[in-house]
């Protein structure tokens, strides 16, 4: 019992020095990319010494790994949560959408910045670690288009592949585009055409069955409000 009592603060000070250590590390990762961070600036916004880093991490890859593991478990959470708990393929849609741009645009284009470089760069461990945190991110809008596409609500002549790279890709282009030209686009405005422009490709050939089927999701949606389930 002695030795956890003194084992237990020391392990709450390493985790809190970590979350420390991390934080400073998104900030620098954000800022400056992570070619041109190094880890005397994570130390330095840290507040702790160059050598504590190593203390805790290898180094600057694995810190930068974490950063993004971390950032990719926050944003994949939310939509975890929210997506499944919203009614019809396109409502589901239009929420992806518009917290696409706003966690990428308004709250995080520093990180929207490095994962967008890294998942391009040469560094194929860090590639390795975006690419796997994309498709956790972006399973639920898939889950849903599967669903859909089963269902006849969305094209079926189309592999899911092209249709992730349809919605996601449509969304990359408007954010390089803002990291590059330094002007952000109206994230309502630009998150309403984008949806409007997805969704007007991913309907079936017989355009009218997918407005009715819209149509049905939207007065479902409706309804469930009004009467809403105990």
């Amino acid at each position: 019992m002695p030795s956890l009592q003194r084992t237990t603060p020391r392990r709450a000070k390493s985790l809190e020095r970590i979350q420390t250590l991390l934080s400073a590390a998104r900030q620098v990762f954000s800022q400056h990319g992570y070619q041109r961070a190094t880890t005397a600036q994570i130390a330095e916004a840290a507040g702790v010494s160059e050598a504590t880093v190593f203390t805790y991490f290898p180094g600057k890859r694995e810190l930068c790994i974490q950063v993004i593991k971390d950032w990719y478990d926050e944003i994949s959470s939310e939509l975890e949560r929210d997506v499944p708990r919203l009614h019809g393929v396109h409502a589901k849609l239009s929420h992806v959408v518009r917290a696409h741009l706003v966690t990428l645009l308004a709250d995080g284009s520093g990180m929207c910045a490095l994962v967008l470089g890294e998942g391009r760069a040469a560094e194929p461990e860090l590639a390795k670690v975006i690419a796997d945190c994309k498709r956790r991110y972006t399973a639920p809008l898939m889950d849903c288009l599967a669903e859909a596409q089963a269902q006849g609500q969305v094209r079926a002549d189309m592999p899911l592949r092209l249709l992730r790279d349809l919605v996601y890709g449509s969304m990359e282009h408007v954010l390089w585009d803002a990291i590059t030209t330094m002007k952000r686009p109206r994230i309502d405005t630009t998150a309403e055409q984008l949806t409007e422009l997805i969704w007007s490709a991913l309907m079936p050939r017989d355009a009218s069955l997918a407005a009715l089927s819209r149509f049905k999701d939207e007065v479902s949606e409706a309804l469930r409000h009004i009467h809403p389930k105990d």
